[in-house]
């Protein structure tokens, strides 16, 4: 099943359910994708209208909470290297994770406002949205719990993080709001869905140009039912948690765009370019984003058509 959720002037939006090429959508009688979760019966009309990305909300346009991990060790441990620091041997063992902020999301197409001075990134993520998932799941239950997987920019302040992250009481003002895919997609009918990770690549352009052409699946190091069970540790999770794999990312050498410092078709964030930059050259050469940049992020099936449609996001500095 893919879902959508228009814009509709309330705050939770209006779900539909979506071809699976994209192009057609039909809606419900009016409520919303997390009183689907919660066990409302979507039945599907009969006459089906045309389908328009911009007219969509990220699918759970606000959400009881986003768990956001860091399920490519890779990528800390670059950013660890590149300021000369060891990563401790359990980040490979025990996932990293935060609570980001939920009380609203960016549409797919909404921009992004920021003061440049801020180092405004994006980031290319893979997310799910799960079902109730009860204290102490076990990584199986914990996938079975996963009811839509969709793609995420984890809009990223990281000239806000140090600073931040020094008081040793994680991120806020760092981490603003972030946008989902305009589709998101049940497991059992998603291609490359295998073992709770998502095999495929994740494309990202940056002002038309390729930037980012990672594998999601490949070195992803903890799937998505560890990410769950080890948020479910010590407390339930509500039907409509949003659990993210945090960036994608591939190592130095492998993964389709075989990044190199001056490739820019291997990363999922401006970040870990400016990592590999540092480790190899010295010095960072690549900026962060400024007003009128625009930043693409999709995936497409076997057949090159989009799966979960596009995350199309200008910058617009803040007045």
């Amino acid at each position: 099943m893919r879902v959508a959720t228009l814009k509709n002037g309330e705050p939770d939006g209006q779900v539909v359910r979506v071809s699976d090429d994209l192009r057609q959508m039909w809606p419900e009688e009016p409520t919303t994708l997390q009183a689907v979760l919660d066990g409302e019966v979507m039945e599907q009309p009969t006459d089906p209208r045309p389908f328009d990305e911009a007219t969509c909300h990220s699918p759970l346009p606000r959400a009881y909470q986003f768990l956001d991990g860091s399920a490519y060790v890779n990528h800390v441990e670059l950013v660890r290297k590149a300021r000369g620091a060891v990563m401790p041997e359990s980040f490979w063992t025990d996932p990293l994770m935060y609570q980001g902020g939920s009380d609203s999301f960016l549409a797919p197409t909404d921009p992004i406002i920021g003061d440049p001075d801020w180092g405004i990134d994006f980031e290319g993520e893979i997310a799910v949205i799960t079902g109730h998932v009860p204290m102490g799941a076990s990584r199986e239950e914990a996938l079975e719990a996963i009811r839509f997987v969709m793609l995420c920019n984890d809009v990223s302040l990281r000239n806000l993080i140090p600073d931040e992250l020094a008081k040793g009481f994680g991120f806020v003002q760092s981490k603003p709001a972030c946008a989902f895919s305009p589709v998101a997609v049940s497991p059992d009918d998603l291609p490359g869905w295998r073992d709770g990770k998502l095999h495929g690549i994740l494309n990202i352009d940056l002002n038309g140009e390729p930037f980012g052409r990672v594998d999601a699946g490949v070195d992803m190091t903890f799937d998505f039912g560890q990410l769950i069970a080890h948020a479910a540790k010590t407390r339930n999770l509500a039907a409509g948690t949003i659990i993210g794999s945090g960036t994608v990312s591939n190592k130095l050498d492998g993964g389709p765009g075989k990044p190199v410092p001056d490739g820019g078709a291997g990363y999922a964030c401006i970040a870990e370019q400016r990592m590999v930059e540092t480790i190899l050259t010295g010095a960072p050469k690549t900026p962060f984003l400024k007003p009128g940049d625009r930043v693409q992020i999709w995936m497409e099936d076997a057949k090159g058509r989009s799966i979960f449609g596009m995350i199309n996001q200008t910058v617009e500095a803040l007045k």
